[in-house]
């Protein structure tokens, strides 16, 4: 999938796959609802980001990651990853993360932003492990309590915890594929109150045979409650997976409805 700086063209992926390009693309779009180009820099991203982490330099995880240039390098990571790629090596050393907490009955959900703006929301069984979660992610970063500058956005979540209506005045700082903030996108426009199956949601972007996909890209949601995964469930009526469990995902559902 990958060749020395980048993704295979599409021509020779075809070959290899023995079929023709514009089928290649077709059962990419039908399956995973990208092309096989954002496919393969899907891939490369997410060996960057690991790479970078436990490389001994930048120059090291460029060539393993199956960059062909410096320049490749730096201008594809940071539009995925958020940071200059030395930054997110070093666990997002220098950068600020301002975050508060907020009790609900479904746990305490943690309200984290940068200066970009919201970059997660996740729901714990207490501030200690939610906040270890976002200290995992990037050990570099100073975290710091910001109880009154988020108080806002703290309060329109906690809203949106017991099923009520909420607007977050606050740009999204989210990191993801082409395909993931398509579905994201699609899960915004779903009205509270009501669900849609995994299926309805691939069809509403566009790629019906990624249901698989949607579902991963549910689970890959780094803000609960604001992008609304819990909204959608299996064909059959049942509620599918839930990043947060499923007990929550009820109780969310429930306070909707």
């Amino acid at each position: 999938m990958l060749g020395v700086g980048g993704p295979l063209p599409l021509a020779e992926l075809a070959a290899t796959c023995h079929t023709s390009p514009r089928q290649l693309s077709r059962s990419f779009a039908d399956v995973l609802g990208v092309t096989p180009n954002e496919f393969g820099q899907a891939v490369r991203t997410g060996r960057a980001r690991e790479l970078l982490r436990s490389s001994s330099s930048v120059s090291a995880a460029l060539v393993a990651a199956g960059f062909g240039s410096v320049r490749a390098f730096y201008e594809s990571v940071p539009q995925t990853i958020g940071m200059d790629p030395a930054t997110y090596r070093a666990g997002a050393s220098g950068e600020t993360l301002r975050w508060t907490t907020v009790v609900a009955s479904i746990g305490t959900i943690i309200v984290v932003a940068s200066d970009r703006g919201l970059a997660a929301v996740r729901i714990g069984g207490s501030a200690g492990q939610v906040v270890a979660e976002v200290a995992d992610e990037f050990p570099g970063a100073e975290l710091v309590e910001d109880a009154d500058g988020l108080g806002l956005v703290a309060t329109a979540v906690g809203r949106l915890a017991r099923g009520l209506d909420a607007t977050i005045d606050l740009p999204l700082d989210l990191k993801g594929t082409a395909f993931q903030a398509r579905v994201w996108e699609a899960l915004r426009r779903i009205p509270a109150g009501e669900v849609r199956s995994y299926a309805e949601v691939a069809a509403s972007i566009g790629s019906p045979a990624a249901v698989r996909a949607v579902g991963t890209a549910c689970g890959r949601n780094p803000v609960a409650l604001v992008i609304p995964c819990h909204r959608v469930v299996r064909s059959d009526g049942g509620l599918g997976g839930y990043r947060w469990g499923l007990e929550v995902k009820r109780a969310l559902l429930e306070a909707e409805a």
